[in-house]
């Protein structure tokens, strides 16, 4: 069962007790769900196995969700879907603690929002734009061509590289 004010936060304690193999799945489904003070989740979906292993319990989740990104070049707010899988370990004793450095905790509670937060927010492109063929925004008045056509011409041309082009086009 989760916690009401931390949903990604569930007790795994039966877990430790049973024998090397065991796995149970835990299901979640969340319309909104704000993971961190600096991202919020929508139609946030998981599955999450968590198995016995010698060294602690491994978990495997597949993650999908949605959240708001703005676009480099019509600067107009557009929802991004992803999808993220995450593997780990959460130790018994510091003996086995991975590269990750998680331990099981003593409640045998674990909690994903730090995990899930960094691998969401590795996803998010270093250049979000909204469709393949966004026109951006006009140089000279920020109309947004994808709206309308502002009737400004394509200052590109007054470049001073612009006569680079005749070379690809003898």
């Amino acid at each position: 069962m989760s916690h009401p004010r931390n949903p990604l936060r569930f007790n795994v304690g039966f877990i430790v007790s049973q024998e090397v193999g065991y796995s149970h799945q835990f299901d979640f489904d969340f319309q909104k769900l704000q993971v961190a003070d600096d991202l919020e989740l929508r139609n946030f979906k998981a599955i999450v196995h968590v198995g016995r292993t010698p060294q602690g319990l491994y978990l495997q989740g597949h993650f999908e969700a949605q959240f708001t990104l703005e676009c480099v070049r019509c600067l107009s707010n557009f929802e991004q879907t992803v999808s993220f899988e995450i593997e780990e370990l959460f130790a018994f004793s510091r003996r086995s603690v991975t590269d990750s450095g998680l331990i099981l905790p003593e409640d045998a509670h674990l909690d994903l929002r730090p995990l899930v937060r960094d691998y969401a927010l590795l996803e998010i492109p270093i250049n979000p734009i909204c469709k393949v063929d966004c026109k951006g925004l006009c140089l000279q008045c920020g109309q947004n061509l994808n709206e309308a056509d502002c009737g400004h011409s394509n200052l590109q041309d007054e470049s001073p590289f612009s006569k680079l082009k005749d070379l690809l086009n003898p």
